[in-house]
């Protein structure tokens, strides 16, 4: 693939690597805990039909979006975000600067989740550890939860994720977050399927894969089904107004951006479905309660590893599985806070990252008992995160234009764009993110 050389932290080498990357910073938490319960409780299989709409639609002109600014402006959410305001502005119009100050909420957003998702990842390193022991095997998990939910109850753990996040993006930008997603991402997707084969021969698990895939039809005419359907795709997709511009900004001219999309949409969703394949089946083997929710991951499955033939070998495989995950979609985070930083003040990569790590861990320090962060990461995804999404889709769709942004969608692709998407992402998807904001907002989050 040609590269060009528009930004200083590189390019992608591949448009494979590329997706591989973005699926990476996708593919989170939320596709292992909380998708297999809605899928269930909203209609099984039934639940599917809006969810793979919304996934479609979003994945097309959401993603496409994001990444078109950021290779159009060539950085990332500060200086699109700019770039979007300034165009046909005078140098005395105030338009020009709006952007410049939009663009902080985003990015705010970004290190938001950034911050909350740290604390959370030193559980999963913690559990993890506790399963290379085996301590974990014959520990009350309530005790232990409790334990390292405290105050600074996983400090050790918690310096450890923003560390290794932190080296990474020291050693290297695209070519090191290109590497290492390409070494990850494949691994987790192989270990859940490793897991997958397992939990299907275990007695009850045909209960499981019931709660899933057995269609309720009359779901489709609860309007939470469409709701539930419509938050988790969007959210699960990371259309944040920030994370996926600054991918963006690294991505080759002679790459077709709604192709790649969908590529990355079609690969987050797969990784939902096999979470579910893991989880719900072993649930549903041992008796669990499957409206477990956020505990699942720890309270609940270390109960059913303890219970499972082989199963410390198992608990393994899955928490390092969801580090895995967690530690790609950190890094995306990281990136968006750095290039901006980088962007904005000129300062060296090194001392970005360092930044962006240490404000990372100081604020994080003080939000790690299980209240604080909950609260936290309600306020970032509730009210920031889905109101950057829509200031990202205005942004680009109606204040620089779909006519200026079309040419960009057109770059590497062997067929024109469709005539419907610049109707489908001015006239569907800007409201429907708008939606998306009031409706978390009704409802206490839906994504």
């Amino acid at each position: 693939m040609e590269k060009h050389n528009s930004h200083n932290n590189g390019t992608f080498s591949s448009a494979m690597g590329f997706v591989i990357a973005c699926v990476g910073s996708a593919v989170g938490l939320g596709n292992i805990w909380m998708f297999p319960y809605r899928l269930g409780q909203y209609g099984g299989a039934a639940f599917l039909i809006p969810y793979l709409l919304f996934i479609f639609l979003f994945g097309w002109v959401g993603l496409s979006a994001e990444f078109a600014i950021g290779r159009r402006a060539g950085t990332g959410t500060l200086g699109s975000y700019h770039y979007c305001y300034s165009r046909g502005a005078s140098p005395e119009n105030s338009r020009k600067n709006l952007g410049s100050v939009l663009g902080w909420i985003p990015l705010f957003g970004s290190l938001g989740i950034a911050i909350g998702y740290a604390i959370i990842l030193g559980w999963v390193l913690r559990f993890f550890g506790g399963s290379v022991t085996g301590s974990l095997m014959s520990a009350d998990t309530q005790e232990v939860f409790s334990a390292i939910t405290g105050n600074f109850g996983s400090l050790t753990w918690h310096i450890i994720v923003v560390a290794i996040v932190t080296l990474v993006l020291c050693t290297g930008v695209t070519d090191r977050i290109e590497s290492i997603s390409k070494i990850l991402m494949p691994l987790f997707f192989l270990l859940f399927l490793l897991l997958a084969i397992y939990v299907c021969f275990l007695p009850g698990a045909s209960s499981g894969y019931a709660f899933l895939f057995v269609p309720d039809w009359s779901k489709l005419l609860d309007i939470n089904t469409w709701v539930m359907a419509m938050g988790q795709a969007f959210f699960s997709l990371s259309i944040t107004g920030s994370g996926m511009i600054v991918y963006g900004a690294y991505l080759g001219k002679n790459v077709d951006i709604p192709g790649v999309s969908l590529k990355t949409a079609g690969f987050d969703t797969i990784a939902a479905l096999l979470s579910s394949l893991v989880i719900m089946p072993a649930v549903f083997a041992f008796g669990i309660d499957p409206k477990s929710g956020p505990p699942l991951l720890f309270l609940t499955l270390p109960k059913v590893f303890a219970q499972m033939p082989l199963g410390q070998v198992f608990s393994i495989i899955f928490f390092l599985s969801v580090l895995f995950a967690g530690i790609t979609s950190l890094i995306n985070m990281f990136e968006a806070v750095i290039e901006s930083t980088q962007h904005k003040s000129h300062l060296n990569r090194k001392t970005a990252v360092l930044l962006c790590g240490a404000l990372t861990l100081l604020v994080g320090v003080f939000l790690e008992p299980e209240a604080r962060v909950g609260n936290w990461m309600d306020f970032i995804t509730i009210i920031i995160v889905p109101f950057g999404a829509v200031l990202g889709a205005i942004s680009i769709y109606y204040v620089f234009g779909y006519r200026n942004i079309h040419p960009e969608l057109e770059l590497g692709r062997k067929q024109p764009v469709s005539p419907w998407f610049g109707i489908t992402a001015k006239y569907v998807y800007v409201p429907l993110t708008v939606i998306v904001f009031v409706l978390g907002l009704i409802y206490h989050g839906i994504g």
